[in-house]
């Protein structure tokens, strides 16, 4: 088998194709969770907030 017979096997070769895909899409998602990191804080904390001053509520009507 020639060299250039062997690149184009290899080049045709897809079996781990799925898995750099599924490689370059966490690469993704994990870069545009850095560059966004700070205002997904953010939202979080509010989220936490608000859910931390509704269960206050609950459990201020409950006990009375």
């Amino acid at each position: 088998m020639s060299l250039k017979a062997k690149a184009v096997a290899i080049w045709k070769d897809e079996s781990a194709q799925g898995a750099t895909e599924y490689i370059l899409i966490l690469v993704a998602v994990v870069t545009v969770a850095f560059i966004f990191k700070r205002q997904i804080t953010q939202f979080v904390n509010d989220r936490m907030s608000n859910l931390g001053q509704g269960l206050g509520k609950f459990d201020a009507t409950s006990e009375g």
